[in-house]
């Protein structure tokens, strides 16, 4: 084989290519997902948290076996952990009575970081029976918030991994394919915002972004060991216009043209549209476009 490949947005020369062959001669005995750790171990690939990118190493071996370049051992049967089973309503989540007035009625307003089992029980079953689209497992990193006051709950808020592919995204920011795959763990994608129906205070919604907007950087730094420079979120426009949002001073780029990517060559539908962004650091186009980007980036 000539030339370097490129996997994931990571470039692969010749000689780690002869350095991976050699090392699944070596160690004919691991697994196939014990293979991935190690070759990505030795190539130093690892995701945004400093974990190893796995699937990428995965997906490395499985090219390279296809071209004949080497032979994996045999599948191993794993046992697969089954899905989430359906989130249950309880009384617990039943609606209060009205919290009305101004900001300044409800008093100091506090950011809440989801991370015990009873209170993100608790989180799922609120988002489950009050927003739209329900409760979905994140995939990836994520961090759960509950935002209240003294005289209860008002509402959470999920940021989670941000989309794959987004052309009208990827255009503003202004980087390549291959720093996209390398680089997409910085940006964070805000996937649930809800203030529960009880709860009617004018400008609340925008507080909390803002709130949020300025102490999570610290609390995903905290919880997955680097620092997120940009956040996008999606409001779809037969429900909502995304004021709150352009309060807060997130920045809207456009309409998205309603067609998802699952994976190269698999698409699916689903409605149009608002996108906006948040950068969370000045530089944060130099940042997600750089080479070697790793954890712990200092902004």
């Amino acid at each position: 084989m000539t030339g370097s490949i490129f996997q994931c947005g990571r470039e692969i020369t010749i000689h780690e290519l002869e350095e991976i062959r050699e090392c699944v001669k070596m160690f004919w005995r691991l697994s196939r997902s014990e293979l991935a750790q190690t070759i990505c171990e030795h190539l130093e690939w690892f995701a945004a948290t400093g974990a190893n990118k796995t699937d990428a190493g995965m997906k490395l071996l499985e090219h390279l076996e296809a071209k004949g370049l080497l032979q994996l051992p045999e599948k191993r049967p794993t046992r697969k952990s089954g899905p989430e089973g359906p989130v249950q309503i309880t009384d617990r989540t039943d609606p209060q009575p009205e919290i009305v007035g101004s900001l300044r009625d409800l008093g100091l307003i506090r950011l809440d970081i989801v991370k015990d089992k009873e209170t993100m029980d608790l989180w799922k079953e609120y988002i489950q029976r009050y927003h739209y689209l329900g409760y979905k497992k994140p995939f990836g990193c994520y961090l759960r918030y509950f935002f209240k006051c003294e005289r209860g709950l008002l509402g959470c808020a999920l940021f989670s991994g941000a989309s794959k592919s987004m052309g009208m995204r990827d255009r503003w920011i202004g980087w390549t394919e291959d720093e996209r795959s390398r680089n997409q763990g910085w940006v964070i994608n805000n996937a649930r915002f809800l203030i529960f129906p009880w709860v009617k205070v004018r400008y609340l919604a925008s507080h909390v972004l803002g709130h949020i907007a300025r102490r999570i950087v610290r609390d995903w730094e905290e919880l997955w060991g680097y620092k997120p420079v940009l956040m996008e979120t999606f409001v779809d426009p037969e429900r909502y216009e995304g004021v709150s949002y352009k309060a807060s001073n997130w920045h809207y780029l456009g309409m998205t043209t309603g067609v998802g990517l699952v994976r190269k060559g698999k698409k699916y539908a689903t409605r149009p549209k608002k996108l906006f962004v948040k950068p969370l650091a000045e530089d944060f186009r130099a940042i997600l476009c750089s080479e070697n980007l790793v954890g712990r980036v200092e902004i």
